[in-house]
This record gives C-alpha cells, sequence and structure tokens, in this order.
C-alpha cells in the first residue's frame, strides 16, 4: 500500500520511464522534481543530430513493436505518426546473398514443445534437452540467434516461458518507427511535464536516498540533496547496486539480480549513395537490393537494416547479447572498422570501396554506457517473482520503475518503459499497486 499523503515526488532518470511517470503525476496535481544524470533526457532513447544522418537517426531504441498500446496512445497525443516498415529482408548466411525465404526445419516441432512447457527453464535448457538431435542442429541455431539478437539476451538465463510470451504477442499489430523519431516523443512528455510546473535538473547523478520522517532525501553525486514526500528510481537495473538505499528498499532492489540485462552494440553508416542498390556484379536473380529492408547474415556485425521506405543512404549494424558483450574493450573507433568489415564480408567487397561513400558513422556500445551499463532487459525463471518484490509499494516512500518492470510479454522496449512508468504514478495516485497494463 502506498501513503496517500505524497504530494511531492523525485523522479530519478528522465528516461521513457521517469518522464511518464512525472507526466501522469504533474497533470493530476502532483508537485514532480526530476533528476537526470546525464546532459539530456531520453536515457536509452538517443536521438542523433539531424544534420549528421540526414534524418532523425537513433542510437537508441528506433522501433515500435506490435501493438504497443501506451506507446501509440500517447502518439495520438502528441501528434505523432508512424512509418510502417517495409520492403525485403535478405540474407548472406548460405555465402550468397538472397531473400530470406527458406524456413527452418523442425519449427513446427518446437512450437508444439514450446506450447507443452509447464515448469520455466532457460531456453539453453530447453533445446539441450528436447532438441540435441544432430537432426536439430539448424532450429538450435536459429533460435539461439534469436535470442541473442532481437532478445540481446544470453540463452542459458533466459526463461523460456518469458520468450514463449513474447514471441506470441509480437505480431500483435503493425511494427513500425516514429515518422519524426522518439526524440519528439520525449520532448513532448517533457514539454508537458515543464507546462504542468515539473522541475528537472540535470547533471545530477544519484548516489544515495535516505528516508527519514515519512520523508526522503535524494543525495547526488555533486552533493546536491534533494527532499519530498517520495522517489521513483528508473535507473536501468545494473545501476541499482550502486545507489545507497534504505534497508527494506535495498531488500527489493537487490530482487533486479534475476532480470536479465543484455548488452547491444549498434553502428550507423551514412554514405553518399545506397551503393548496395547499384550492385550488378553479384548475381541477385532478377532481384536488386532496391527494396532491402533487412540483412541476416554470420558476419562479425551479423544484422544491418536500411530506412526503407525511405530513401536515406543509411546502413545500421546491430549486434548484441553475449556477443557484444565480447566486443567491450573495443574504442568506437575499432567497433567502426568492424562494422565496415562486416559489410565488405557480406557484399564480398574491399573494405576500402565500401568506405569511399562513408560521409558519417557512429558505433555505440551500450554496455560502457555509465549510465545505462546495457541495452535492454530480458525475463529469467525467476524474473517474474523479482518484478512482483520490486513494484510492491511495501508501505515505503521509494517506488521502482522501468522497462525491466514490465510485467507483459514485450519488456525491454519503449512500450514497456512507458507503460511502467504510467502504471507507477498510478500506484502513487490510488495509494495501492495498480493492475499493470499488458499487450493483447
Amino acid at each position: 500500500m502506498a501513503p496517500l499523503h505524497l504530494r511531492h515526488i523525485l523522479v530519478v532518470g528522465a528516461g521513457a520511464a521517469g518522464l511518464m511517470a512525472a507526466h501522469e503525476l504533474v497533470r493530476a496535481g502532483k508537485r514532480v522534481t526530476i533528476l537526470e544524470a546525464r546532459d539530456r533526457c531520453g536515457g536509452r532513447i538517443y536521438p542523433l543530430p539531424a544534420q549528421e544522418f540526414g534524418y532523425p537517426a537513433e542510437g537508441g531504441a528506433e522501433f515500435v513493436h506490435g501493438a504497443a498500446p501506451v506507446t501509440r496512445g500517447l502518439m495520438r497525443e502528441a501528434r505523432l505518426s508512424l512509418s510502417p516498415r517495409g520492403g525485403t529482408r535478405w540474407s548472406a548466411r548460405t555465402g550468397k546473398l538472397l531473400p530470406d525465404e527458406s524456413s527452418v526445419p523442425h519449427m513446427g516441432r518446437f512450437y508444439q514443445a514450446l506450447s507443452e512447457v509447464k515448469a520455466d527453464l532457460s531456453i539453453a535448457e530447453f533445446l539441450e534437452t528436447q532438441f540435441a538431435d544432430r537432426r536439430y542442429d539448424e532450429l538450435r541455431r536459429s533460435i539461439t540467434r534469436t535470442v541473442e539478437g532481437y532478445d540481446a539476451a544470453d540463452p542459458r538465463r533466459a526463461s523460456t516461458l518469458g520468450l514463449r510470451d513474447e514471441w506470441m504477442a509480437r505480431d500483435d499489430g503493425p511494427h513500425g518507427r516514429l515518422t519524426q523519431g522518439y526524440g519528439e516523443l520525449i520532448e513532448y512528455l517533457l514539454s508537458e511535464c515543464r507546462r504542468h510546473g515539473a522541475a528537472l535538473h540535470l547533471g545530477a547523478a544519484v548516489t544515495a536516498i535516505d528516508e527519514a520522517r515519512r520523508r526522503v532525501a535524494v543525495r547526488c553525486y555533486h552533493g546536491a540533496t534533494f527532499e519530498a514526500d517520495a522517489a521513483i528510481l528508473t535507473v536501468p537495473p545494473p545501476l541499482l547496486s550502486e545507489i545507497a538505499l534504505p534497508l527494506a528498499a535495498r531488500g527489493r532492489a537487490d530482487a533486479a539480480a534475476d532480470i536479465g540485462f543484455g548488452n547491444v552494440v549498434k553502428i550507423l553508416f551514412r554514405f553518399a549513395t545506397k551503393w548496395w542498390a547499384d550492385l550488378r556484379e553479384r548475381d541477385l536473380g532478377e532481384r536488386d537490393l532496391g527494396d532491402l529492408s533487412f540483412l541476416l547474415s554470420d558476419a562479425t556485425v551479423p544484422t544491418w537494416w536500411t530506412q526503407y521506405p525511405d530513401g536515406y543512404p543509411v546502413l545500421t549494424g546491430w549486434l548484441a547479447g553475449p556477443k557484444a558483450d565480447r566486443v567491450s574493450s573495443l574504442a568506437e573507433a575499432e567497433l567502426i572498422d568492424m562494422g565496415l568489415a562486416s559489410l565488405a564480408e557480406i557484399f564480398d567487397l574491399p573494405p576500402d570501396r565500401i568506405r569511399r561513400h562513408l560521409v558519417a558513422a557512429r558505433a555505440i556500445n551500450w554496455g560502457n554506457d555509465p549510465f545505462a551499463r546495457g541495452a535492454y532487459s530480458y525475463p529469467t525463471p525467476r524474473t517474474r517473482e523479482a518484478q512482483s518484490v520490486l513494484r510492491k509499494p511495501d508501505g515505503d516512500a521509494i517506488f521502482f520503475s522501468g522497462e525491466a518492470l514490465y510485467a507483459g510479454p514485450v519488456m525491454g522496449t519503449v512500450e514497456a518503459a512507458l507503460a511502467s512508468g504510467q502504471e507507477t504514478a498510478q500506484t502513487i495516485m490510488t495509494g495501492s499497486a495498480a493492475t499493470p497494463p499488458r499487450v493483447r
């Protein structure tokens, strides 16, 4: 049960969850102060300068996945539009560029076995026990690639039941991008917070929260202290262990160790032209790469995509999960070289030929970001219990929120962050734990 007298709320973190919680609270008449460690808002939503890539490129979250009711409702409120994904997926995994139309053998058998799982276990253990025979080698590789690449997860920790819920909900609605970029959604939330009187402090990295006389005191790295009736912590799970908390809140925060948190390296290349659409020396049949959307490969940076149907000459590379952890020591220039080498391998071209077209490049390693320590969360067999512990107010004035605490099937998304922020605000306003929103 949350105390009903809470009038002034400190929100720690100005990412999607924090701004959504602040947005709901200030509109309900609460006094809100937002503390953000970075010199910008958005957190793992990271808009890059439009002049650098020719459009509002995303260094972090990029896609709207499935139904996303909270995201789409906020988009309507902010008058933002969705650009649907289009184009053709291609694959270079056979050593030759081909449209990605092949089906994985035994996938029907896999989903049948998945539907029959009752007791949770890691997806790696599920594959080892149910699909150990050599005839399932390709199936195991495909599922492992999906878990590592899409979910940024370690298959040895990722929950089979959690992934089943996610995979069943993944296509529930059109996927796409915000035409104006996620940065505009953040700007809308921030402007609404300010319009209703919320205060924002950037460069305010929180190191400790004390609780006394039914009040909280939040201390920051540079010495500033802020007092209020309650605090909402929306920082990523790896950072919770670095903030000193009262004993009861610390016990709840420690449950975050049972929530998976994966890394992503995202590489963006802007070229002078869409050179891949002009390739003629390779045998592509009667097709060309002009409508390329996603490109899958076995290169070091295995996944690439374009902005199709928009014609921007940009390729985005994606390396996630344990593979991203293995390049954590590389500097940005080395990651850029790695990305160019991967494209050279995929297209069977000299790296210098690709580099000649390069206009701008960025490589963002989220695992090395001091205020993220990774990209997004994924469920382990113990995650649902951990989420329940973290979301329960437990009579104190410290609340936890963020995409990692979302109880629906799309953890790790902006939708999860927005829905969690909304739920936390509702808990504070009603004085009781709200029913978490779920994607249908």
